[in-house]
């Protein structure tokens, strides 16, 4: 499995970004996917996860109603909106996966593929 993001950048307070994982590998529907990101000095934390066998996807309370999760399975990528953008927002998001359909761990240590990272700077 590889994952490669794409999409971070600087953006002013209020804008928007979107994130993309391009996955080489296993189709969308195989696996469930997140988005973890760590802002400097601070530890890596789960932002948002969909999970294929069932579907449902999960938010940190700090992005609910800001951030949305998807997926394009003719692409086999999967995207972060990220929409009314805080300075609080800037870290450095990566994309990840755990290698199961049901799973949407928090805790980074059991995610297993992670991608490089991309960089989005919100200035205030």
């Amino acid at each position: 499995v590889q994952l490669v993001e794409s999409g971070g950048g600087l953006v002013q307070t209020g804008g928007s970004l979107r994130l993309s994982c391009q996955v080489s590998g296993p189709s969308l529907n195989y696996y469930s996917w997140a988005w973890f990101r760590q802002a400097p000095g601070k530890e890596r934390e789960g932002v948002s996860c969909s999970r294929s066998g069932d579907g449902n996807t999960y938010y940190a309370e700090s992005v609910k109603g800001r951030f949305t999760i998807s997926g394009d399975n003719a692409k086999n990528t999967v995207y972060l909106q990220m929409n009314s953008l805080k300075p609080e927002d800037t870290a450095v998001y990566y994309c990840a996966t755990d290698g199961s359909t049901m799973g949407c761990p928090n805790d980074p240590i059991l995610n297993n593929y992670w991608g490089q990272g991309t960089l989005v700077t919100v200035s205030s």
